[in-house]
């Protein structure tokens, strides 16, 4: 018995003493993993030493700065100037493109034009034609990529490019898109000539078990196709009935395809993440950019007349933590009448929570939309313990009763949007890498509002009255997996 304790004793006290020496770590992860260590301290050291340091290892931060130094020095014209936002964007609003342009480098470009998809047969429908069109080449890049009616026309549509001689890159997440790259389909591509990489791949579980996470995961979803047109959004490769998760479904999501400069941006983000698994150069990587002289656009990515500013941001553990928040928070802080947010995962930290409150306090009307069944049931719990917080604030909570809400949206007064992957929970926040653009354009901003408007016609209010009648048991283990959510 004396034994035990001791060994109990040592390493509760070991990792004590290592989540205090971490500067990196905010009060609730302390509190959280103090929870764990001193319940559980068994299972609490084991998950520690899985999951608690949100570090990708040395070599991956050093691989991720050589390639954007390789970027900057060849491709820095496409990236966008950092003082353009003062002739293109509103006063009111260029906090948070400042900041978007702060985390890769990537700055306001202006003479972009994008539709809105409809639902998810038009974006499967249009997505597959832009592809048999391509010319040049096609980069794709998938969460989850699965072998259904969605995810198998879009291959077979890759396979097609491939054969008759456009250059094409797939590439896909190594956990999302498990199932696929062991397939037959996966095998098929790489026959035709589909040039393929896996991000975060588990072909070295041990060795990134010890150096690194194996959860963290690349969520972004990117389809560039002739550098002249992009597609950004929420949706995966993937049938909005989700067959891995259909009694959540159908999943509804929300696609928008681009034209004009923002392209490029969006190139340059495809890039570094196959640079990144591939260990290929920008040199390697045919662009529409002259490698070996001043970089200079195609005709396909020129301004578009009558065009909108608009901005990539992409984030993810390489990148510096507290970005998605800190972003999210000054664009919440610039919103002077209306801000709608929705999304799917909602597990917000101390900066974003505080900053929707504060929006409701000084009269702006927040308006925010999750699904009432979600997939997760840690974040469902974990999402409703704040909603007492939220609405006393003055926030207006809807629960949508359609399937699972999986749109990623902001909208600011009518005027500025933000759309991509990034959902507001502390995964997105810390352990993916995502990608979204910002834009302002009262017209598209408008089309973005009026697609929220349909989620709220198919949702159902939540009322404070309802969460003050929730009873005790609920109450607690809602906060319970709140106060914890940082180890889950």
């Amino acid at each position: 018995m004396t034994v035990v304790l001791t060994l109990h004793f040592l390493l509760v006290m070991t990792f004590t003493a290592r989540i205090l020496l971490r500067d990196d770590l905010s009060p609730p992860g302390r509190l959280a993993w103090f929870i764990v260590l001193n319940v559980l301290p068994y299972f609490g050291v084991a998950a520690y030493f899985l999951f608690g340091e949100i570090d990708i290892g040395k070599r991956a931060v050093k691989r991720h700065d050589e390639i954007f130094d390789e970027i900057r020095a060849k491709a820095l014209d496409f990236m966008g100037d950092r003082t353009s936002v003062d002739q293109l964007i509103d006063p009111l609003y260029r906090p948070g493109f400042r900041y978007a342009g702060s985390i890769n480098g990537f700055h306001t470009v202006d003479g972009n034009s994008a539709e809105l998809m409809a639902d998810g047969d038009e974006t499967r429908a249009r997505l597959v034609a832009d592809i048999d069109a391509a010319t040049d080449h096609v980069h794709v890049l998938y969460y989850i990529w699965l072998d259904d009616d969605t995810g198998g026309d879009v291959a077979q549509a890759l396979i097609r490019a491939a054969q008759r001689g456009v250059t094409c890159r797939a590439m896909a997440d190594g956990l999302g898109s498990r199932a696929l790259i062991k397939s037959k389909l996966w095998q098929s591509m790489q026959d035709a000539g589909v040039e393929l990489a896996v991000a975060l791949s588990f072909r070295n579980l041990i060795r990134t078990m010890l150096l690194s996470r194996f959860d963290l995961r690349n969520h972004r979803k990117i389809t560039v196709i002739d550098a002249s047109i992009t597609y950004c959004g929420s949706r995966n490769s993937a049938d909005p009935e989700f067959l891995p998760k259909a009694k959540y479904g159908p999943w509804v999501d929300i696609m928008l395809r681009f034209e004009g400069p923002v392209v490029a941006q969006n190139q340059l983000l495809f890039a570094s993440d196959w640079m990144h698994s591939t260990g290929e150069s920008l040199d390697r990587f045919k662009l529409k950019v002259e490698l070996n002289a001043e970089p200079k656009p195609e005709p396909s990515a020129a301004p578009i007349a009558g065009g909108f500013p608009a901005q990539v941001m992409g984030v993810g553990p390489t990148e510096r933590r507290g970005a998605t928040p800190q972003l999210f928070a000054n664009l919440i802080a610039s919103a002077q009448t209306e801000l709608t947010i929705s999304t799917p995962y909602f597990v917000p930290d101390a900066t974003l929570l505080e900053s929707l409150c504060a929006a409701a306090h000084r009269g702006v009307a927040v308006t925010l939309i999750y699904p009432k069944v979600n997939d997760s049931w840690i974040v469902s719990a974990a999402s409703r313990s704040y909603y007492h917080q939220l609405l006393d604030a003055g926030c207006v909570i809807y629960e949508f009763k359609g399937g699972l809400l999986h749109a990623k949206t902001l909208t600011i007064d009518g005027c500025v949007s933000l759309i991509g992957s990034s959902n507001l929970d502390l995964r997105s926040f810390d352990l993916n890498y995502e990608n979204n653009i910002l834009l302002q354009d009262p017209a598209m901003t408008m089309a973005i509002f009026e697609r929220q408007q349909t989620y709220i016609a198919s949702s159902e209010t939540v009322e404070l009255a309802t969460v003050l009648a929730w009873p005790y048991y609920r109450r607690i283990w809602n906060n319970v997996i709140a106060t914890i959510g940082p180890v889950l």
